[in-house]
């Protein structure tokens, strides 16, 4: 093994130099503390790492999903910003939204983000989100698992 200090090749021990653990020589060991029993955890750590990692909260994305956007959002957006009178220029100041933003969201290129709809919704004077109809969730007579994709293309053909 090599000294972690002056680098040449012995019969290294544990040794503390400073708070900080290393493997040295016969010859370097003045220059630290020996460690009599060698210890697997580093200095100074005294709980696990994966216990000290701060885990964010995982949240359930699915639980307030009452509503969705309508799927004519950005024609709505549009049709209500013209109604008003306002060019995209205006309606961007009044929800603090730049110009290029509102242009995407018009063309449909950007989806309004929640915080977004709600501004929009208050100053067009309109309503952008529907409440979500409930999934019947009969089973087929063949499945008596649930209903499957092909269940709901059957569904949707009929």
């Amino acid at each position: 093994m090599q000294c972690e200090l002056c680098g040449i090749e012995c019969d290294c021990k544990p040794a503390n130099i400073d708070g900080v653990k290393m493997m040295l020589c016969p010859k370097c060991m003045r220059h630290g503390q020996p460690i009599d029993t060698p210890d697997t955890t580093p200095i100074g750590v005294k709980k696990p790492m994966l216990d000290r990692i701060k885990r964010p909260k995982v949240k359930d994305v699915y639980r307030n999903m009452e509503t969705e956007l309508r799927s004519d959002w950005n024609e709505l957006i549009k049709n209500a910003r013209e109604k008003k009178g306002l060019s995209r220029e205006e309606l961007g100041f009044k929800i603090g939204e730049r110009t290029v933003t509102i242009s995407k969201i018009e063309n449909g290129d950007l989806r309004p983000s929640d915080k977004m709809i709600g501004k929009l919704e208050k100053e067009l004077e309109i309503t952008l989100v529907e409440k979500v109809g409930g999934i019947s969730s009969m089973p087929s007579s063949s499945h008596s698992r649930g209903l499957t994709i092909g269940d709901f293309i059957k569904k949707e053909d009929e």
